[in-house]
């Protein structure tokens, strides 16, 4: 599948693959990750459109500064589309995508023909004396950090509880792409202010709570049974029982034997969640 990487003029930088006007699926990834976090779930998409951006603070799109925040990121998924002539597309979001999808739907609805949110987009609670840095574990603490050289990243990724197991292609482009600076001070392309400021939104806003009540009915929430340290998930079956009672539109569905970082990086993960994306399109295109 064809793979191209542009610049929307003073905005974001979005990597694309497959034939523009085929079926378009707008990609949005989490809060320390880069549109490359998609290449493996796109290979598996064959037949759409797949667009997936950096957003504003990472990859591509770092120095394209504050504010943020959820609805800024809707704008700018807006402009997005604009730059590659889609009107309207499926809506995809992982983890704090996920929270982006939701604010895109409901500032523009009419550019979202379905929405699949994958292990987010439900506001979190965090353990008494946690901070999100804490849950995020090193995928914070990173961001801070620096790197002689491109091995030296490699290798902090590569013992990652979440990856250490699952090492593959795809993951090391997806690492090599967020290194950026110079040698012998490489450094991770995802900005610290950037995550500090959009981890205010994963916890709820009036919009998030809007969007998520607004779902139509069988909106797909993909979810891994670990979570970020390979161990306790992102929400627990528990949560996940009193969201869906709570909230009608949503359908939960488990995804087998991933963490929340190989629900796309890895290639069962990957390919779970294309068919749920191309099934949701092809409801959305009746």
């Amino acid at each position: 599948m064809s793979y191209r990487l542009s610049k929307v003029p003073g905005s974001l930088a979005v990597g694309e693959w497959g034939d523009p006007g085929s079926p378009a699926v707008l990609a949005i990834h989490g809060i320390t990750a880069n549109h490359l976090a998609w290449a493996a779930v796109a290979r598996a998409l064959p037949g759409f459109h797949v667009v997936a951006p950096d957003l504003r603070g990472r990859g591509g799109s770092r120095d394209l500064g504050g504010p943020y925040g959820m609805d800024v990121h809707a704008a700018d998924l807006a402009a997005v589309l604009d730059h590659v002539g889609v009107r309207s597309a499926t809506v995809v979001g992982h983890s704090m995508g996920a929270f982006a999808a939701l604010v895109f739907g409901l500032r523009h609805p009419d550019r979202t023909d379905a929405t699949v949110l994958v292990d987010g987009g439900l506001p979190l609670v965090l353990p008494p004396g946690l901070s999100v840095e804490d849950t995020l574990g090193p995928a914070a603490q990173r961001l801070t950090m620096e790197f002689a050289d491109r091995a030296a990243y490699r290798q902090l990724w590569k013992v990652h509880p979440a990856l250490s197991r699952a090492w593959n292609a795809d993951i090391e482009a997806y690492v090599d792409y967020d290194l950026v600076g110079a040698a012998p001070r490489l450094h991770s392309s995802a900005s610290h202010e950037a995550m500090a400021v959009d981890s205010a939104d994963l916890f709820g806003t009036g919009a998030i709570a809007a969007a998520l009540a607004a779902l139509p009915a069988g909106t797909p929430l993909l979810t891994a049974p670990r979570g970020l340290l390979d161990a306790d998930p992102l929400y627990s079956p528990e949560e996940l029982a009193r969201w869906e009672t709570r909230l009608p539109g949503i359908a939960a569905y488990e995804v087998a034997d991933v963490n929340h970082y190989t629900i796309l990086l890895g290639g069962d993960g990957a390919a779970a969640v294309a068919a749920v994306v191309a099934a949701t399109a092809a409801r959305a295109d009746r």
